[in-house]
């Protein structure tokens, strides 16, 4: 067993333990950070596979973006962990289900004959970039399911800032173009006033 494999299994345990952890945690903030820590190891894992752009991608966009929003916002809320949790033993045998069905495909897919024959990993010339080879892949055999998966990301970015503006009656918001049309006659108005003495005599001031 050499090196390589002995940090192999080592990522591959901490994503396990992190994976088991986001789902059984009892604070919804340290499910969060063992999904911080799951992918982690995860980029971990891809290094090993000479994936060096998607394990940079995986920690700086999920953990330094979308994990920090999801840590933010479940921080920010105010969740009922009881009311969370009624539903639970309603849902396990599902849930027991499901898991035992991805079981099986993965216990299918590895032990499948081109899986479990096992081809060697190709070593590399030291001037090789997976980037420029993912992004020739994407751009030339898979260009349609990339602008596919383009055109779905921002039908589900519209739909969700639609969602958001929604108008509320207690909202105030300004309108340009009645502040840009508006006249002195409807903001000023000048009044006259009759004058009045300043002067204050000795009775009133009480001396």
């Amino acid at each position: 067993m050499n090196f390589e494999t002995v940090v192999f299994y080592l990522f591959a345990a901490l994503t396990l333990f992190a994976a088991v952890r986001v789902i059984t945690a009892r604070n919804p903030v340290h499910a969060v950070m063992f999904l911080v820590l799951a992918f982690i190891s995860s980029s971990g894992i891809w290094l090993l596979l000479e994936a060096e752009f998607l394990a940079i991608t995986l920690v700086l966009v999920y953990v330094g973006a979308v994990m920090v929003l999801f840590l933010f916002v479940v921080m920010m809320l105010d969740i009922n962990l009881v009311r969370l949790r009624e539903g639970f033993w309603r849902w396990f045998p599902f849930g027991l289900a499901l898991a035992a069905l991805m079981v099986f495909q993965m216990v299918w897919v590895l032990g499948a004959v081109d899986v479990n024959g096992g081809a060697e990993v190709v070593k590399h010339a030291a001037d090789y970039s997976n980037t420029k080879e993912l992004g020739r892949l994407i751009y030339t055999e898979y260009v349609y399911p990339f602008e596919i998966a383009a055109v779905l990301l921002l039908v589900a970015m519209v739909a969700a800032i639609a969602l958001t503006l929604r108008r509320r009656k207690d909202a105030k918001s300004q309108v340009v173009c009645e502040q840009i049309a508006v006249k002195k006659a409807d903001r000023l108005k000048v009044i006259s006033m009759p004058a009045e003495s300043a002067a204050v005599t000795k009775e009133e001031q009480g001396v």
